[in-house]
């Protein structure tokens, strides 16, 4: 995982989160309201969810279109039970919790990938990437 998991306020505009993703090369960040996770943005989320339904990205907020359903992992469970959650909710980045529910770090695919069994790592991404019923033809 990444430990060093950069937190977006939630009242930050999406023009500030979106020039921070654009410096750090990330596509997503935890959203924190002090010290306690409450959400990810995406920046699919902002192209979807504001951009495209047009909202003003210099006024709208981080927290206007988050998602709040947070899918997570706790520090002490196993990569299987991460790469699970991947599978099952088709999502490629997870945030890492302690059993304290503060943010430590973040799991992407891409961790599975480079530091798990080439197996785990190439099923996930297959099962992540197939299109989901919604999207199917």
């Amino acid at each position: 995982m990444t430990t060093e998991a950069h937190c977006i306020a939630p009242d930050e505009t999406l023009a500030e989160v979106a020039k921070l993703m654009g410096d750090l090369d990330v596509g997503s960040f935890p959203v924190c309201d002090n010290d306690r996770l409450i959400g990810m943005i995406t920046d699919r989320d902002i192209a979807v969810r504001a951009v495209a339904r047009g909202e003003d990205p210099q006024k709208a907020t981080a927290r206007e279109v988050m998602t709040p359903e947070i899918v997570y992992v706790f520090d002490d469970q196993d990569v299987e039970e991460a790469a699970r959650l991947f599978e099952a909710k088709k999502i490629r980045r997870l945030p890492v919790l302690s059993r304290a529910k503060r943010l430590v770090g973040i799991i992407s695919i891409g961790d599975l990938a480079v530091n798990a069994s080439t197996s785990l790592g190439g099923e996930v991404l297959k099962e992540v990437s197939e299109p989901s019923h919604a999207q199917a033809k």
